[in-house]
């Protein structure tokens, strides 16, 4: 019993040296089977892309075309106030501040020309005060003295001179103008008016508030009417401007040329345009923005979407060419600027080559 034991287990030792093969004849798993009806990057760099793929991420080409292109520079800008269109609403005294007839605007709101916005009550000290009441106290008195001698002159007009009456009504005059004088100025308040029509940009104003003079308590602005400020450290560029246009976004807005200062400012040349239509969004004062400014001389290359710039891994500025029918390739590109949502590509591309310009991204992310 035990031989037939040992027979059996030399004989199983023996099937399972001759099913694990000789060492180094070991295959190891099997690797993971590729999928070759998806996105994949292929080893030269090159996108397989299937057609189905590029209907579900909507990707879009375009043959380019090679022309001569405006060369342009690139500014950098913000939104300033045109000053027949804004305007600032200050304190000339010192006081507290009451709300208008409408309570006190906010961010936003829209006000009309004269409509008042609130009060300023001057403040005084209280000495200044208390001589002022003096003051007015005995004016009156003053005041009431001359009214009655007014009217015993009047009642002897027959025997007094005619200039005395003349003298007498001159005195209830001025001492009557004199009190109004010194009564208004205790009583009155400074009336805060809108100088233009437009929104509120600005408010410092809050019920009760101590402001002093020349202090600004509101700004209002016509978003209608907002000029762009852009500085260029090319003196030169003034004398050269042609179209300009706005980057807002995807979008462009048109811009005209107003004119350029006659001085410099921090060593670069401030220029100021106007917009041409309204901005897409509403733009606000001292807003950042990029100023694009085409010149009357040209550059040899191929007006591109901005969109169709990706990275490759190393950095460069690439776009990606339909090769065949399911394959996209990147080529390395120079680009210039050109109007904030186009770029002129000025090498790496040729007339005919069709170019994705929309889904781009989605390819460069295929691994």
């Amino acid at each position: 019993m035990m031989r037939e034991f040992l027979i059996a287990l030399a004989a199983s030792i023996a099937c399972a040296a001759w099913a694990g093969g000789e060492p180094g004849h070991d295959h190891g798993g099997a690797g993971p089977v590729p999928n070759l009806d998806g996105p994949a990057r292929l080893p030269d760099g090159s996108v397989f892309l299937p057609k189905a793929s590029q209907r579900q991420l909507v990707v879009r080409t375009v043959v380019v075309e090679e022309g001569d292109l405006p060369r342009t520079a690139e500014l950098s800008g913000k939104v300033v106030t045109d000053p027949n269109a804004g305007g600032k609403v200050q304190a000339t005294v010192a006081g507290r501040l009451q709300a208008g007839p409408k309570g006190l605007p906010t961010l936003g709101q829209t006000v009309e020309k004269g409509d008042v916005l609130a009060f300023v009550v001057p403040s005084s000290a209280p000495v200044e005060r208390s001589n002022q009441a003096a003051q007015l106290a005995e004016i009156r008195a003053s005041q009431q003295l001359a009214q009655k001698r007014l009217a015993r002159l009047r009642e002897l007009s027959d025997t007094v001179p005619r200039k005395e009456i003349d003298a007498a009504e001159s005195e209830v005059s001025s001492l009557s103008a004199r009190g109004s004088a010194i009564g208004r100025g205790l009583s009155s308040r400074e009336a805060l008016v809108a100088p233009v029509s437009g929104v509120i940009a600005a408010a410092r104003a809050v019920a009760g508030q101590v402001v002093d003079a020349r202090e600004l308590v509101f700004e209002i602005v016509d978003p209608g009417r907002l000029n762009i400020e852009a500085v260029a450290f090319d003196t030169e560029l003034a004398a050269d401007v042609g179209q300009a246009s706005l980057a807002i976004g995807n979008a462009r807005v048109p811009l005209q040329f107003i004119g350029a200062a006659g001085a410099l400012r921090e060593q670069a040349l401030p220029l100021l345009f106007r917009p041409q239509q309204a901005a897409p969004e509403r733009l606000a004062v001292g807003q950042a923005v990029r100023v694009f400014v085409q010149t009357r001389s040209t550059v040899r290359g191929v007006p591109l979407p901005a969109a169709s710039l990706m990275r490759n891994p190393s950095n460069q500025t690439v776009v990606w060419i339909k090769s065949s029918p399911e394959t996209f390739e990147p080529r390395v590109v120079t680009t210039e600027p050109l109007d904030g949502v186009n770029v002129a590509v000025t090498s790496g591309l040729k007339a005919g080559d069709r170019v994705a310009t929309r889904g781009a991204a989605l390819i460069n992310q295929v691994r």
